[in-house]
């Protein structure tokens, strides 16, 4: 099966999609390509570890979304926009089938692609997130814009180290009400159902910044009914780090999950 061209050289560079350029990291050679989605505001150096732990044997493609990282302002910053951006930065690899690896909003930007791309994606492993739960109300959203109206003011003196996105405090209030819209049982359920390649799914435990008391521990008891319905979906590791810690702390079980993912695909399964 073939999955890339055989001798694609390393590369770093922006690529432009839309009204934007992103900045992508390709190590290229002829191993089986893996692209990695961020965390809502992260950048792709969260993903060392586990490249690190998966080794020179992989193909790893990372990137900057729209305003994070080095990757340019955009006028849109919609989740159809994220997922639109795996198929320009494949597409500008020269790369048709992907191994696609998602943390926290990356996870749903994963699991969207995957399953709207049966016969591009290898497999998908979602690092918590991805779970279905209806977390968003109004009293919810209202708070949401609020809390990041608060932010608002010191955002901008975080931007040179890279730890905030160049984007209005509206604006990311707006992409985090987007996902909870999306995170919806009748929004998230039936793409989850849809998916027919191998998935996997890292589960972290306890709270983490921005919970409360045993919220995410709810929200992540929605998968079980996820993997009861898709057999192609599974729970590879339930760790014991948190939200935040997982891609620093529990690389070694993504980095598993990505390999069984692959060996899933090898075989047929």
């Amino acid at each position: 099966m073939t999955t890339s061209k055989p001798a694609d050289p390393a590369w770093t560079g922006m690529v432009p999609v839309d009204d934007t350029a992103l900045a992508v990291t390709d190590t290229g050679g002829p191993g089986i390509p893996v692209v990695y989605l961020n965390g809502q505001f992260a950048n792709q150096r969260y993903w060392r570890r586990v490249i690190a732990a998966l080794g020179p044997r992989w193909r790893h493609i990372t990137y900057d979304e729209r305003a994070r990282g080095k990757s340019k302002r955009s006028a849109d910053y919609s989740f159809e926009a994220v997922v639109r951006d795996v198929d320009g930065v494949l597409a500008a690899r020269g790369v048709d089938r992907a191994l696609v690896v998602g943390w926290s909003y990356g996870a749903f930007a994963a699991a969207h692609w995957a399953s709207r791309n049966p016969r591009r994606a290898i497999g998908a492993v979602l690092v918590d997130g991805a779970q279905p739960y209806d977390w968003l109300d109004e009293a919810m959203e209202r708070h949401i814009r609020k809390l990041f109206r608060r932010m608002g003011w010191f955002m901008p003196l975080l931007r040179p180290t890279g730890l905030t996105p160049r984007m209005s405090a509206e604006e990311m209030a707006n992409t985090n009400i987007e996902l909870g819209r999306l995170a919806r049982e009748r929004e998230l359920g039936p793409v989850l159902d849809r998916i027919t390649v191998p998935t996997r799914y890292v589960v972290a435990s306890g709270a983490s910044f921005g919970s409360k008391g045993d919220g995410q521990e709810r929200i992540r008891a929605s998968l079980p009914a996820v993997t009861a319905r898709n057999p192609n979906i599974h729970i590879s590791a339930k760790v014991s780090s948190n939200h935040g810690a997982i891609l620093r702390k529990e690389f070694r079980a993504v980095a598993d999950a990505v390999r069984e993912v692959a060996t899933l695909d090898r075989t047929g399964r």
